[in-house]
C-alpha cells in the first residue's frame, strides 16, 4: 500500500486469508515431516499452551468429540500425549503433552520455513506491533 489509500475490511480479510493459507500449508508440510496429520499437529499445538479436557480440545479445534478421541488415541499411541483424570472431576479426562510431544511440536514450528522467513523480515518493533494488533483483533479467542 502506498500513499494515503485506506485499506478496507474486505482487503484485510483477503490478506488474512492468503496469510493463513501460507501458514497452514507450511504447518501441514511440517506436521507431515513428523508423520502427523494437520489435525494431530494442531492438537499438539493447542496442548503446548497447557493441558486441556477432551471436550474443550474438540471445541477449540472445531471438531466432533468422537473425532477428537481418534486423534488423541493416535497421539497417545506415539507417546506424544497422555490422558489423566481431571483433578476436580475424575470422570473428565485431561490431555497432557509429554516431553516427546513438546519436542515434536517445537520441531514442527522449526520446520515452518515460509512462516519463519516471513516473520524474519520484521524488526523487533514490527513484531511487537503485529503481536499487539493480532491480539487485539482476536481478543475474544485468546482470552479463553
Amino acid at each position: 500500500m502506498t500513499g494515503s489509500a485506506r485499506v478496507d475490511t474486505a482487503q484485510l480479510m483477503e490478506l488474512l486469508s492468503v496469510s493463513l493459507g501460507v501458514y497452514y500449508g507450511d504447518f501441514t508440510v511440517a506436521a507431515a515431516s513428523e508423520n502427523l496429520t494437520a489435525s494431530q499437529g494442531k492438537a499438539l499445538t493447542v496442548l503446548r499452551r497447557g493441558p486441556a479436557a477432551m471436550r474443550a480440545l474438540a471445541t477449540t479445534l472445531t471438531c466432533d468429540a468422537s473425532n477428537m478421541t481418534g486423534i488423541i488415541d493416535r497421539l497417545e499411541k506415539r507417546g506424544l500425549v497422555r490422558r489423566e483424570p481431571a483433578p476436580d472431576d475424575r470422570r473428565v479426562k485431561t490431555v497432557v503433552l509429554t516431553a516427546e510431544g513438546e519436542r515434536v511440536t517445537d520441531a514442527i514450528r522449526a520446520k515452518m520455513h515460509a512462516t519463519q522467513e516471513g516473520l524474519g523480515r520484521l524488526d523487533d518493533q514490527e513484531r511487537d506491533r503485529l503481536y499487539a494488533l493480532l491480539e487485539r483483533v482476536f481478543a475474544a479467542r485468546t482470552d479463553a
